[in-house]
C-alpha cells in the first residue's frame, strides 16, 4: 500500500508569482530568509511592499545559513513565538525553508522539542499557522516535501527530520527569483534535483505514480538544465524550477538512496555543499547500484528516454559544469578524510542509505567511499 501526498493546498508557478503573497489570507506574517541574497535581489523588499499594501503586520528573521543547525532553529524560535504569526513566509533556498518548517511546527506545538521530532514523536499536521514556501534555488524541492534537513553539530551529522506537518501549505515557484543565483549554486542545486529524480526512480519503494513523476522530472531537467545556465534565460529557469519540484513529489514518497546518505555524512562533517557532494557521488553510486537487475533496467529506461547512457550523461553534465570528479578534488583534505573515516563510514550507512536499492554494509560502503573520495573506479 502506498500512502501518497505530493504537496500542500496550493502551488503557484510562473515568473512574477511572488506577487501572490498579497492574496494569502492572514494578518501577521513572519518572514524567514537567509543572510543577504534575497535582500540584494529585491525579493524581500517586494514581499514587504505586497504586505504593506494589504495592511498586514510582518517581521523579518534573517541569517539562516547554507546548512541550518539546531542552533539556528532554537535562536529563531523565541522571536517567532513573540511575534505570534498566523503565516510564516519562507523566502530563500532549501535551507531557509527547512529551518522554517521546524520552527513553525515547534511554534504551533509549544512543548515540542527537536529531539522529539528526530525520534519520530511528532504531530502530522498543523492547524494554526500557515506555512508558505518561496524557493529561490532549483534543487531541494523543500517547498513540497515532508523532510527538513537539519545539522546536529555535536554529531557532525545532517539528519532529515520527517513529518507531513512539514509540507508547506502554499508553494510559490517564481522563476524570477532564480535569476540571481550564483553559478555554483545553480550547478549544485540543479544536480541535486537530478539526483532526487534518479534515486527516486530506482528506489524499490517507487510505484506507478512516483516512477512516472521521477521519469518526467529527470527528462525535463536533462532537457533544460544546460540552457538554464545562460544568463537571463527565464524560460529555462522556470522549467528547471518546476521540474525540480516534480522530482520532490517523487522522492518524498518513494525515498532516495545512498548518494544522499553519503552526502549527508560528508556535508555534516565538513560543511561541503550538499548538491556538490551529490553530483560528485552520483556516477559512482549508479555504477555500484546497477549490479541489481531492477536498477540496471531502470537506468536503461532513463538512458533510452534521453538517447544516451545515463551515467555518461551525468559525467558529461558534471564536466560541463566544472564539478570535480572526487571528494578529494572538491577540497576535502586527505588527513581530514582519514582522521574522520570511521564516523563518516558509520554515518554514511544511516538515513537515505537505508532505502538504497542495494543493501549496504560497512565492507561495501568502505569500497564506495574510497572510490568516491579518490576518484577511482569501483570495478
Amino acid at each position: 500500500m502506498s500512502d501518497l501526498k505530493f504537496y500542500g493546498d496550493q502551488m503557484i508557478t510562473g515568473p512574477g508569482t511572488l506577487k501572490a503573497i498579497e492574496n494569502i489570507e492572514g494578518q501577521r506574517f513572519f518572514i524567514i530568509t537567509g543572510k543577504s541574497a534575497m535582500f540584494k535581489n529585491g525579493a524581500i523588499k517586494r514581499a514587504e511592499s505586497f504586505l504593506i499594501g494589504k495592511n498586514k503586520a510582518y517581521e523579518i528573521y534573517s541569517g539562516i545559513g547554507a546548512n541550518p543547525t539546531v542552533f539556528d532553529v532554537e535562536t529563531g524560535l523565541p522571536k517567532m513565538r513573540a511575534f505570534n504569526p498566523d503565516v510564516v513566509l519562507a523566502i530563500g533556498g532549501g535551507s531557509v525553508i527547512d529551518a522554517a518548517k521546524v520552527m513553525t511546527l515547534m511554534c504551533e506545538y509549544e512543548g515540542l522539542s527537536i529531539e522529539a521530532i528526530r525520534n519520530g514523536i511528532v504531530p502530522q499536521k498543523r492547524e494554526k499557522i500557515k506555512l508558505v514556501a518561496v524557493p529561490s534555488t532549483s534543487g531541494t524541492a523543500a517547498e513540497v516535501t515532508r523532510a527538513a534537513v537539519i545539522t546536529f553539530p555535536e554529531e557532525n551529522l545532517k539528519i532529515g527530520l520527517k513529518t507531513k506537518a512539514f509540507i508547506p501549505d502554499i508553494a510559490i515557484l517564481d522563476g524570477e527569483l532564480t535569476l540571481s543565483m550564483p553559478r555554483n549554486v545553480m550547478v549544485e542545486s540543479g544536480m541535486d534535483a537530478v539526483t532526487h529524480a534518479v534515486e527516486a526512480y530506482t528506489n524499490k519503494n517507487a510505484d506507478d505514480f512516483t516512477k512516472t513523476m521521477a521519469k518526467g522530472a529527470f527528462e525535463g531537467l536533462i532537457k533544460h538544465l544546460r540552457d538554464s545556465f545562460e544568463e537571463g534565460d527565464i524560460e529555462s529557469r522556470q522549467h528547471v524550477h518546476n521540474f525540480q519540484s516534480l522530482a520532490g513529489f517523487s522522492f518524498q514518497n518513494a525515498g532516495l538512496g545512498m548518494d544522499h546518505g553519503i552526502a549527508h555524512a560528508f556535508g555534516g562533517r565538513f560543511g561541503t555543499s550538499h548538491g556538490l557532494l551529490n553530483a560528485i557521488a552520483l556516477p559512482y553510486v549508479l555504477e555500484y547500484n546497477q549490479r541489481d537487475p531492477a536498477v540496471a533496467e531502470d537506468l536503461g529506461e532513463l538512458s533510452r528516454l534521453i538517447g544516451k547512457d545515463i551515467i555518461a550523461e551525468i559525467k558529461d553534465l558534471n564536466k560541463t559544469f566544472g564539478v570535480p570528479v572526487s571528494f578529494k578534488l572538491a577540497g576535502i583534505k586527505e588527513s581530514d578524510f582519514s582522521e574522520n573515516y570511521d564516523s563518516l563510514l558509520e554515518n554514511a550507512l544511516k538515513g537515505s542509505t537505508q532505502k538504497n536499492p542495494v543493501k549496504m554494509d560497512a565492507n561495501e560502503m568502505d569500497k564506495v567511499l574510497k572510490s568516491i573520495y579518490y576518484g577511482e573506479k569501483l570495478f
